[in-house]
């Protein structure tokens, strides 16, 4: 594409949150018409940010952003903001524009079409499941038709139904898209490049190329400027020691030993830049509660819902110490809601949908919940891991952050400060630090860094407590042991 292309342009852009957080520095890159692109980076690198920068929440510290005049610009966030889900399906998409639509009925249900989902409008935000939420998120976002189409994290919560459906959507639009995933299937199938921000030099390098080819091209790139470092340290101590036997010669030999220090500090000069490879967590487990009683949950019945009407079923389903169920339904079913009723009433009881259920008295529940609300969001980590423990220990609780990149600096940050990927790994030092009988764990994968899963994946595997897990991602699934499935469709 010709230079005439460009549809937004980010110009020697620097931006930090504070003194101690910087996102950016002299950030260089541009859109084009029509381009698919992914925006890749670590938990808290500042992808989102970069959003908020493109849609003029953010205002750059320096540098400049141009956006073809006329050009508009439409982003569905990661989550629905707490303060929309009262809202009605129809104040949530008249709220994406600034002036009263009058025909916004039946725009609604031809976006809800596009991303299959069908609603009634005067249904409330909060009353849909993770999976719907994050489709009328998408839909929020498509309803204003825009040229520059912002997606963060659009898979999160979606079954594969929806997954497939979404790809197809995207193979076939027309204009600019920019996609934060972790999903790297998913991005294959129809982006055409790459920006990298890399948390550790805050600039953004861009490819062409889909996924796994940038992958390939970054970590060719590493090996070569490694050899090439590897090479010049090499040089840099041989002249570094001949300095010093030169020096001890003393008289004209100080000469030629500084030479060889100046040499020493050319060559250091030229050493590259080589960017971290993105840290993972460590390898971790989660301790079990002592003493669990053999039966740990029973559940008599439960709700479901189909044609959003919701219908009580029996079931007759123990869960023991040790054993793993999985929940498995399409989204909107009642996967969710069965994993917060458990949650809520905890130990016995009939919740208010009617549905009855049995968890052994005493047993300490886990919750991973998949919008972080089990999280308080005006506590730092510091405060929500020492609340976790039972007995307070600091020095164990700040080397299990550290084990899940808390650092000093992020460990002291308000937990609504952080990114979602964040929250996620402070969801889950809590775990550790909880040392629950029976976890319960909705969407775990969500917003967390690709790299991280497989170590979740394996301290889950081994979790000797018993467990209930919720997940669309079966490359994470097939890694975990269940030993049950509960399928709420049948």
């Amino acid at each position: 594409m010709s230079g005439n292309d460009t549809v937004l342009k980010f110009n020697a852009v620097s931006f930090e949150h504070s003194p101690i957080a910087p996102i950016l520095h002299e950030v260089n890159f541009v859109l084009r018409r029509g381009a698919k692109m992914t925006l890749m980076g670590q938990n808290g690198a500042g992808k989102s940010t970069i959003f908020g920068l493109i849609t003029g929440m953010y205002k750059p510290d320096s540098g400049s952003i141009t956006v073809v005049p006329k050009v508009t610009i439409a982003t569905a966030p990661q989550v629905i903001p707490r303060d929309k889900l009262e809202c009605s399906v129809r104040e949530f998409f008249q709220a994406c524009f600034s002036e009263t639509v009058y025909d916004i009925d039946p725009r609604i249900d031809a976006v809800l079409e596009v991303v299959n989902l069908h609603a009634p409008h005067d249904k409330k935000i909060g009353e849909f499941s993770g999976g719907q939420q994050a489709r009328l998120l998408l839909a929020s976002a498509l309803i204003q038709d825009p040229d520059i189409l912002l997606l963060d994290e659009p898979t999160n919560n979606l079954d594969k139904a929806g997954i497939a459906h979404l790809t197809e959507f995207l193979k076939k639009y027309r204009k600019t898209c920019l996609v934060i995933s972790h999903d790297a299937d998913f991005l294959n199938a129809f982006t055409h490049g790459v920006l990298y921000l890399d948390v550790h030099t805050h600039v953004v390098e861009q490819y062409d190329g889909n996924y796994h080819d940038v992958v390939k091209e970054i970590s060719a790139r590493i090996e070569k400027e490694n050899r090439k470092n590897a090479q010049l340290q090499k040089t840099i101590q041989e002249k570094k020691d001949k300095a010093n036997f030169f020096a001890h010669k003393g008289g004209q030999m100080r000469s030629v030993a500084k030479r060889m220090r100046d040499l020493a500090e050319d060559l250091e000069g030229e050493v590259v830049s080589v960017r971290k490879e993105d840290k993972t967590i460590r390898p971790f487990e989660i301790p079990v509660q002592k003493d669990i009683p053999s039966e740990v949950l029973t559940i008599n019945s439960l709700q479901v819902i189909k044609n959003n009407k919701p219908k009580i079923k029996k079931v007759h389903m123990v869960l023991h110490r040790r054993k793993h169920l999985q929940l498995i339904g399409p989204n909107g079913i009642g996967k969710s809601t069965l994993l917060e009723s458990l949650a809520r009433i905890q130990h016995s009881g009939v919740d208010d949908s009617g549905a009855s259920h049995k968890i052994t008295s005493g047993v300490v529940i886990g919750y991973y919940r998949q919008d972080f609300s089990t999280l308080n969001f005006s506590e730092t980590p510091f405060e929500a891991l020492m609340n976790a423990m039972d007995e307070k220990d600091e020095k164990l609780m700040r080397s299990v952050a550290a084990g899940f990149l808390i650092n000093r600096d992020m460990i002291h940050t308000k937990i609504g400060n952080l990114s979602e990927g964040q929250k996620g790994l402070v969801a889950f030092a809590q775990l550790v630090l909880l040392r629950p009988g029976l976890l319960i764990l909705d969407e775990p994968t969500n917003h967390i860094n690709f790299r991280h899963l497989p170590i979740i994946a394996s301290a889950l595997d081994k979790y000797e407590g018993a467990m209930i897990i919720v997940s669309h991602v079966p490359d994470f699934i097939a890694q975990v042991r269940i030993d049950q499935v509960l399928d709420l469709e049948k």
